[in-house]
């Protein structure tokens, strides 16, 4: 009987046909999440008159949206590893985009919030769950830049929502881009068909035959059978302590506490930026499509942050990159708070997306692979679900900022301070504690 130690496998291979389909179903996913995320922001204005509201109200119901996403975060992500992450993605895509899609035709700000509040428990959720599946497949010399660059499909989703925005929301209406939402439930059924369970589930089940099949598909030349040996016990061993304690176990618990703190900085400035960037800019008296056109750089930045970062990630090191970034967010924020020129603007705000969403995206796969397998998805759920308290009181925060005298660029500054924090987080992080990958010789013929 020939042993197979999977990790190994997965971690040495060769990024083909099967990796690419990975790839492309888990971009798709999370297009549509940024999608979603975005379109709260790009559509308040009209919305707000439509439903005439004020700008508190208006931070609530993105407040009380981002506790459901805290939520989804801590409850899918978690279960995940119980399920299967391949179904907890499929209930991921139904929440969210049946319940946009229904938002869509709330007639009053009420029954809107409530079909937000449960599409964001699908928001919230799938985020960790493709970062965890799409780590476990990618090959590790190339993991940072894969995951970050599969994450730029979240930028490319705001993207194609803010030029919606520009182009057809004043003729059509902020609803039309709640009701694009339900492309995801429509492509459900070729998700389910082609989409991969997890080896590490599988493995839990003991299902020899499956972990077979994908190991094939992920070694070509493996020849895998289900009779292998793929060290069940080891694993089972492995998941005995409750997932939740592991994250603090052999030393990690300073370095767990260091991710949380700077995940819920940099949730309170994504989430600030995204609900409140036009609306900023319109009261600082830039027309509706010019401060689109900001919210459209602000996603640019961030696929330029994710590509390079992750490419800088290879040569520097994960943990001094995201330092950098940081850091330079911090620069950024100061200076958009003073400046006057519009071009200057255009390039802080690219600059702003990258150090924001573009470095968090570099975040998750740092913090996911931190941990041991086995509790990945769980550590990493656990970090997005506490900083998603951020999320919930940058809205509001702004908000009763923008309700001050105070000149509406100014409100910028409020950003910096989270984003230094961040930085220093990151600084106390005890790498020697993790559990990185790391490629090793695969024995493929190896007698037990």
């Amino acid at each position: 009987m020939r042993t197979v130690q999977t990790t190994q496998v997965l971690g040495n291979s060769k990024f083909n046909k099967f990796h690419l389909l990975i790839f492309l179903w888990c971009f798709f996913a999370i297009a549509f999440d940024g999608f979603d995320v975005a379109i709260y922001g790009i559509g308040l204005p009209l919305m707000m008159e439509d439903f005439n509201i004020s700008r508190i109200e208006a931070g609530a119901i993105s407040s009380y949206t981002l506790i459901s996403t805290m939520v989804g975060t801590f409850l899918l992500g978690s279960i995940s590893d119980l399920i299967g992450r391949k179904k907890a993605i499929a209930i991921c895509l139904i929440l969210f985009s049946l319940f946009t899609f229904l938002a869509g035709f709330a007639q009053n700000p009420t029954l809107f919030m409530i079909m937000r509040v449960i599409a964001a428990l699908g928001l919230g959720g799938i985020m960790p769950i493709l970062v965890a599946i799409m780590g476990e497949y990618s090959p590790v010399k190339k993991r940072p830049l894969t995951i970050a660059t599969m994450y730029c499909g979240y930028s490319i989703g705001a993207i194609i929502a803010s030029l919606i925005g520009m182009y057809l929301m004043e003729m059509m209406g902020w609803r039309l881009l709640y009701w694009i939402s339900i492309i995801p439930l429509l492509a459900l059924p070729w998700f389910l068909k082609q989409f991969p369970e997890s080896v590490s589930y599988y493995l839990t089940k003991k299902k020899g035959d499956k972990i077979a099949e994908i190991l094939n598909k992920v070694d070509p030349g493996g020849n895998y059978q289900a009779s292998d040996n793929y060290e069940y016990e080891s694993f089972k061993e492995s998941t005995k302590e409750i997932p939740i304690k592991k994250v603090f176990s052999n030393k990690r618990t300073s370095s767990t506490i260091a991710f949380w703190i700077a995940v819920t900085c940099s949730m309170l400035v994504i989430s600030g930026l995204t609900t409140w960037l036009p609306q900023i800019m319109v009261d600082a008296g830039h027309g509706l499509t010019s401060s689109l056109s900001f919210n459209l750089m602000l996603a640019v930045g961030q696929i330029s942050g994710s590509i390079f970062g992750g490419m800088l990630v290879n040569r520097l090191g994960h943990r001094s990159v995201l330092i950098l970034m940081f850091f330079i967010g911090s620069l950024c924020f100061v200076l958009l708070s003073i400046t006057t020129s519009s071009l200057l603007l255009y390039l802080i705000i690219t600059l702003t997306g990258a150090c924001t969403v573009g470095t968090q995206n570099l975040v998750n796969p740092y913090i996911s692979e931190f941990y041991p397998r086995e509790i990945r998805t769980t550590g990493l759920s656990i970090a997005v679900g506490v900083g998603r308290i951020g999320g919930i009181m940058a809205p509001v925060a702004i908000a009763l900022l923008l309700s001050t005298n105070l000149d509406p660029q100014h409100a910028f500054m409020a950003f910096a301070v989270p984003s230094l924090i961040g930085a220093v987080c990151f600084i106390t992080v005890r790498e020697k504690h993790a559990s990185f990958d790391q490629a090793l010789p695969v024995k493929k013929h190896q007698i037990a």
